[in-house]
C-alpha cells in the first residue's frame, strides 16, 4: 500500500492547474475538440442505440451510504384529484384558485397528471462535478473549497460544463470478458494499469484525447440479480489516474458505484482517484453506468468505439448531475 508522499507526488505529476487558463473550470472535457465530436459522429455505422442509464426509483442501488436514499417520486396532480374536484370540489373548497380548478374541470373535457421528484442527483447513474471532492481546501484549478456553500458550487459546479454537452468518442474496456469472470468482478483485484493495457490491446482499440473511457466490471448487472447496492467489487487502482492523465482521456465512468477500487490503496485515504481526477487532473467520473447490454454488444462484433451522447443537467451550483448517457454504433 503506498503512503501520503507517494500519492502526493502522483498528484504533481497529474495535476493539470492553470493547462487551460486559471479560470477555467471545465477540465479535461477542453480536450473534446470540434474535430473530436465530429469523428465520434462518424463512428456510427448500423444506428444501434444503447442507453447506459438505470431506473430512478425506489428500487435504485443507494444504501450503500446513509447520506444518500433513493428517489422519492410522487404525483401532485393525477386523475383521482381531477374527479375528486370535479365532483366534490365545490361541497368543500375554500381556496379561490380550488374553486376555479373545480369549476375548470366541470365544464372542460382537458385533463393532466403532473409529478415530481425528490432525490440526492447522484442517486443513480451520474457525473460527479469537479466540486464534488477536494482537499488541502482547494478544488479543481486552485479554486477554494470555501466557494462551496450551502448555496452550492460557485467554481467547477456541473452548469459549468455548460455548451460542451459531452459529446465525443467512447471507449469501452471490457474487464469481465478479459478476466474470463462469469457475471462481475470479485472484491479483491483492484484493476491496475497493466491490466488496462492489457485490455486495450487483447480488444485492438486505441485509446486517445478527448475519449471517454467505460470500464465494464459486471457490478450492474450482478445488482440487477440481487437488488444489493452495498457490494463490494474491483474497480480501478488509484495508479489508473497515472494512465488516464498520460492518454489526455476526457472522462471515465464504470458500471459501479465509485468507479475506483473499494480498497484505498494509499494509506490513510479514502478514494485517493477521485482526489487525484476531479480535485487534481479536472477530469469528471461517471457511476452507476448500466453497460451490460453495449458490452454485449461490443463482443459479438468486435467493435469497442462508439458516439457517446452523455450531457448532464445543468442544475446551478450543482456538485452532480443525473443523466442518461446514450452510445450509438
Amino acid at each position: 500500500m503506498a503512503n501520503l508522499t507517494e500519492f502526493h507526488r502522483v498528484a504533481e505529476q497529474v495535476r493539470n492547474w492553470g493547462r487551460w487558463g486559471a479560470a477555467d473550470e471545465l477540465g479535461t472535457l477542453n480536450l473534446i475538440t470540434p474535430e473530436k465530436v465530429a469523428a465520434a459522429a462518424a463512428l456510427v455505422r448500423h444506428g444501434k442505440v444503447f442507453s447506459l442509464g438505470i431506473d430512478f426509483g425506489s428500487a435504485g442501488p443507494q444504501g450503500a451510504f446513509q447520506f444518500r436514499n433513493n428517489p422519492v417520486h410522487v404525483m401532485t396532480v393525477d386523475g383521482g384529484d381531477a374527479r375528486t374536484l370535479a365532483e366534490y370540489g365545490p361541497k368543500w373548497l375554500r381556496n379561490s384558485v380550488a374553486q376555479e380548478l373545480s369549476a375548470f374541470f366541470a365544464d372542460n373535457p382537458f385533463r393532466f397528471n403532473d409529478d415530481l421528484i425528490i432525490m440526492p442527483l447522484q442517486a443513480a447513474t451520474q457525473w460527479d462535478a469537479l466540486s464534488h471532492v477536494y482537499y488541502d481546501e482547494q478544488l479543481y484549478n486552485g479554486f477554494p473549497a470555501s466557494s462551496v456553500t450551502s448555496l452550492g458550487a460557485v467554481h467547477c459546479g456541473i452548469d459549468k460544463v455548460d455548451g460542451k454537452g459531452i459529446t465525443t468518442r467512447g471507449v469501452l474496456l471490457d474487464l469481465v470478458r478479459h478476466r474470463k469472470a462469469d457475471t462481475y468482478l470479485a472484491a479483491g483485484q483492484p484493476i491496475t494499469p497493466e491490466e488496462l493495457d492489457e485490455v486495450v490491446a487483447a480488444q485492438g482499440v486505441t485509446v486517445g484525447s478527448g475519449d471517454i473511457l467505460l470500464i465494464h466490471t459486471g457490478w450492474m448487472a450482478r445488482f440487477h440479480e440481487t437488488g444489493d447496492g452495498a457490494e463490494a467489487y474491483s474497480g480501478l487502482d488509484w495508479r489508473c489516474a497515472q494512465w488516464l492523465h498520460e492518454r489526455d482521456i476526457a472522462a471515465v465512468a464504470a458500471d459501479n458505484l465509485m468507479v475506483e477500487d473499494t480498497v484505498s490503496g494509499v494509506e490513510g485515504t479514502f478514494l485517493p482517484m477521485h482526489m487525484l481526477c476531479l480535485r487534481d487532473m479536472g477530469l469528471m467520473l461517471g457511476e452507476y453506468w448500466d453497460l451490460t447490454a453495449l458490452a454485449a454488444d461490443c463482443a459479438a462484433d468486435g467493435v469497442y468505439e462508439f458516439q457517446l451522447i452523455a450531457p448532464p443537467l445543468r442544475v446551478v451550483g450543482a456538485v452532480g448531475s443525473p443523466i442518461n448517457p446514450i452510445a450509438i454504433k
